[in-house]
């Protein structure tokens, strides 16, 4: 007898949750990343065998996929089957190419797994002693995380050696002679004071003898290996074309990233496109400022008249605060539909601060017990700007990143596949065009502040003739840094920073302008379309209402939207 609609929706949905379930299982740490307790004792497992069976697991999800699609499902699962296979192929596809291999990078990698403390639940005394549980078992991930980048040394999958240069001396931030200075003693510094005296002295003595017995000699040897075997065999050059398979394995990231069709060459022309149209709007914010040089010389105005930058840590903090407040009650105006999901503002840790870009994201957890989060970066206040206070903060909070990753979050009815869905073309874009909607909530009043939003823009376009640049064109990282410096008004730290982000991390930074031009062109389709009868509000809501979408989809989606409201209105 064959199967009814009711049951081929049960078991796709069935097929959606236990992929989703074994996801996690597979990495916990993307699991405490969620807010999901289950695996927060555990490490992920980077054997190859490991891999193998994630790999054959996906295959078999995409043909049970493929045999319900060939049932027939009905019309209103289309979306969540389309995504889904979307998701396995691109495991599928990326495979071949070793992408653990690249896993580590001056941003990321075992040099700051003591952050992850940050997303984990230590409210408890039994909250701390999985936290424990989880120190104990970091010897043995590291020495999978060492015989990963062996094999990467062996098959000149390595990233390259300037960058990793820079992980040595976070490395060395772990070795320390006093437990207690030891980074990851730093939670058990301030507990909670639900948790008692006795049993606070109990984990903190926990605490030193886990760090001193496990952690220590197991950093000291993952240091060693890390400088005297991988290093020594990190590639010279900086582009992922000199890797085995490199232009192959970069066209796939680009794919993956901007989810299109675009080559390496056409992102590179758009990009330089941008930067010479950016260029224009810069020149008539610089003619209202009555400024009479170069552009290069009102860059070095920015970068070094004392006024643009606050003089303390405390004062940097309180400015990004005071950004995040004053947008917040302007948001109704352009959304009909809020996340009720809080965020507060948090420094970037002093592991990986020196390392890494101005601001980033971090999304609440799953069972509603963690607030989003958008970290600054405190390091070295004299080198971050005031004046891209307000830009940044549009874009890592609202109505960027927590506005939109918080909705997704909240559609309980979508699956979680999709709720946690990463397509960055849309996550980036969206953000970067919530950058633009800034002067829509009352923003870049100063026009300086209007300057840092066009350097922000122009930071993105440069993303694109820099990222494409190195891994298509063979640019050295200097032929990047000097073009970044040109044309963008960032700092000497932030620019090197990003260049070695677009080094270590291939395609990624492609996204946002890419994401935000299909973006911003979909808005201009819909208000052309409808003239008086678009409501911005309405519109927002629908680009929102069901997470994350590759562009092709969504450009769909907006049409759709158009046409039914085209025909309500007749």
């Amino acid at each position: 007898m064959p199967e009814t609609s009711a049951q081929l929706v049960q078991r796709l949905h069935a097929l959606f949750d236990a992929c989703w379930e074994r996801e996690l299982a597979e990495n916990p740490l993307n699991a405490s990343y969620i807010g999901d307790p289950r695996f927060n004792a555990l490490w992920p497992d980077l054997s190859p065998a490991a891999q193998a069976r994630a790999l054959q697991a996906n295959q078999n999800a995409l043909t049970e996929l493929e045999s319900l699609l060939r049932l027939g499902l009905p019309e209103d699962e289309a979306l969540n089957a389309q995504l889904f296979r979307h998701e396995m192929q691109a495991r599928l596809d990326v495979a071949p190419f070793q992408p653990l291999a690249w896993a580590i990078s001056a941003r990321e990698g075992p040099q700051a797994l003591n952050e992850l403390a940050e997303l984990m639940p230590l409210e408890t005394a039994a909250d701390f002693e999985v936290w424990l549980q989880r120190l104990r078992g970091l010897p043995d991930y590291l020495l999978q995380y060492t015989a990963l980048l062996n094999d990467a040394a062996h098959s000149g999958r390595t990233q390259p050696r300037l960058l990793m240069a820079r992980v040595l001396p976070q490395l060395d931030l772990q070795i320390v002679e006093d437990p207690e200075q030891s980074p990851f003693f730093s939670a058990f510094r301030h507990m909670p004071p639900r948790i008692g005296d006795a049993d606070a002295a109990r984990l903190r003595a926990s605490a030193r003898q886990v760090i001193v017995e496990h952690l220590l000699p197991a950093y000291r040897q993952f240091r060693r290996f890390f400088a005297e075997t991988y290093l020594s065999a990190c590639r010279e050059t900086v582009g992922i074309w000199d890797s085995p398979d490199g232009a192959a394995y970069y066209a796939n990231r680009i794919a993956f990233h901007t989810t299109t069709t675009l080559s390496a060459e056409q992102i590179h022309q758009i990009g330089l496109d941008e930067v010479a149209r950016i260029h224009g709007e810069m020149q008539a914010v610089m003619d209202q400022l009555k400024f009479g040089g170069s552009k290069s010389e009102f860059f070095e105005h920015l970068r070094s008249d004392p006024k643009f930058y606050c003089k303390s840590e405390q004062e940097l903090f309180a400015a990004y605060v005071l950004a995040a407040k004053k947008i917040e009650p302007e948001l109704p105006k352009l959304f009909g539909k809020l996340p009720r999901t809080p965020y507060g503002v948090r420094a970037i840790p002093a592991t990986s601060a020196p390392n890494t870009t101005a601001a980033y994201y971090s999304g609440p957890s799953d069972d509603g017990k963690r607030a989003g989060f958008y970290y600054v970066n405190l390091y070295r206040p004299e080198m971050r700007p005031i004046y891209e206070i307000e830009v940044l903060t549009a874009h890592e909070a609202v109505p960027g990143h927590h506005l939109q990753i918080a909705l997704a979050q909240e559609q309980q009815d979508l699956p979680k596949f999709r709720r946690f869905a990463g397509y960055n073309a849309y996550l980036e874009g969206w953000a970067l065009y919530a950058e633009k909607l800034g002067f829509e909530l009352g923003l870049y009043q100063d026009p300086y502040s209007h300057f840092g939003q066009l350097t922000y823009d122009m930071w993105r376009a440069v993303r694109l003739v820099v990222d494409t640049g190195l891994h298509a064109k063979r640019w050295t990282r200097e032929q990047a840094i000097d073009y970044f410096r040109a044309n963008a008004a960032k700092t000497e730290v932030d620019i090197v920073n990003e260049v070695d982000r677009y080094i270590g991390w291939p395609g990624q930074a492609l996204s946002y302008k890419i994401g935000q031009i299909r973006v911003l062109a979909m808005r201009k389709r819909a208000e052309t379309s409808l003239g008086k009868d678009f409501d911005l509000r309405a519109y927002h809501d629908m680009l929102l209402d069901g997470g994350a979408l590759p562009l092709d989809l969504l450009d769909s989606k907006v049409e759709r939207w158009i046409a039914e409201r085209l025909s309500q209105s007749t």
